[in-house]
């Protein structure tokens, strides 16, 4: 038995590699708007992000029974900054923030999820690695 690993292994291992990493180059896309009285109406808009702003933001303001929401790309930088000053206080009024990364308009509900965007690439590196393993 050769310890050399087939070509085609070689070429599926580098492909399984290429998908881990070709996911973080491409650009966010994220659901865009600006003080919005609902969700359905801030999912209206996207963009796709400038390379620096690598993050989808959710800003929801309550004040009494009214809430607005506004979503944006963002820097790793604001979302820090925002979240430094997210909160309610005893009356239930405040700001709430939201910051995801994981994939294309991730801050579709304001809360990021599991995305195929970064599970699928996970998912051919394991199956690959269990190909060679035999």
């Amino acid at each position: 038995m050769s310890d050399a690993m087939p070509s085609s292994m070689k070429l599926l291992l580098g492909l399984g590699l290429l998908t881990l990493l070709l996911p973080s180059a491409l650009p966010l896309s994220c659901y865009v708007c600006s003080t919005a009285p609902t969700n359905e109406q801030c999912n209206r808009n996207t963009q796709t992000c400038p390379a620096l702003e690598n993050r989808c933001l959710t800003i929801i303001d309550i004040r009494g029974s009214s809430r607005t929401i506004s979503k944006q790309c963002a820097t790793a930088t604001t979302c820090t900054g925002v979240f430094s000053t997210s909160g309610l206080n005893a009356n239930g009024d405040g700001v709430l923030s939201e910051c995801c990364r994981n994939s294309n308009l991730c801050n579709v509900n304001g809360a990021g999820s599991v995305s195929a965007r970064r599970a699928l690439p996970a998912l051919c590196l394991l199956v690959l690695l269990g190909l060679v393993a035999q």
